[in-house]
């Protein structure tokens, strides 16, 4: 009998667990406990770690867990590890729900860097006004150039106090690419940093400096170990052996 594990946290692994409930299919929904108030889904669903790649290895064969689905953000690039490692020690097919990486076009102008911590040295040493679209588990390096005018945009407040001062914004996604232009005209942001994360739920940001002229230093994602990769939920239900009424 199937039971799957859902790794999820993205507006895809939300679009799954829709499609898996729909089906009557056996599932669990796994957040990974960073947001506070994480999105309702319609699968039982647990919240925090695993444990390390142990834990999650123990939770697979004490929940009897059959498939594995890995629909975390492109950037957990931790857990999507553990997951790879805890499949292969419990002998349990994985799959990952992945969206292809953005591609810069004509008229973007983007800076393209390994990391976080090149990121920061592609920002110039002029005072400029910046746009961190990166999250706040990633924000303090740049607290090394304090002369920027940091704006933030977090899907809960900060807990903590910032290591820089910041305008923040408290919002969740997705966005518009008229809400995005309007945001960044108000603040007159002129120069954006931000991940690769792919798909359409945060693409409005990148849409938004191609049409006002401004640069991105765009954050290539994390290298991983070799693994099957789909880029639809209807890939997914097709791996699951059902068929889905969605196109995406």
């Amino acid at each position: 009998m199937m039971r799957a594990l859902i790794l999820g946290g993205t507006a895809d692994a939300s679009l799954l667990a829709a499609e898996i409930a729909r089906a009557g299919l056996d599932a669990v929904y796994s957040y990974g406990g960073r947001t506070r108030a994480p999105a309702d889904q319609p699968l039982p669903a647990r919240i925090g770690g695993f444990g390390g790649v142990s834990g999650l290895a123990d939770y697979i064969r004490r929940e009897a867990i059959t498939r594995v689905i890995d629909a975390t953000h492109p950037f957990a690039a931790e857990m999507s590890r553990n997951a790879i490692e805890a499949c292969t020690q419990t002998g349990t097919p994985l799959l990952a729900l992945e969206r292809a990486p953005w591609t810069a076009i004509s008229g973007d102008s983007w800076i393209e860097v390994a990391d976080v911590s090149a990121a920061v040295a592609a920002l110039p040493e002029a005072p400029a006004n910046v746009f961190l679209a990166i999250g706040r588990q990633h924000i303090a390096p740049f607290a090394s150039k304090p002369q920027h005018v940091y704006t933030l945009r977090f899907v809960d407040p900060p807990e903590a106090p910032l290591p820089f001062a910041a305008d923040v914004i408290v919002s969740r996604g997705p966005f518009t690419f008229d809400g995005e232009l309007e945001m960044m005209r108000a603040r007159e942001i002129s120069w954006i940093v931000a991940r690769n994360s792919g798909g359409d739920g945060a693409r409005a940001k990148i849409d938004a400096a191609r049409m006002l002229g401004l640069p991105v230093v765009m954050i290539s994602r994390p290298e991983l170990p070799e693994r099957r990769r789909v880029e639809s939920v209807t890939e997914v239900m097709q791996w699951l052996g059902h068929s889905t009424r969605l196109g995406a």
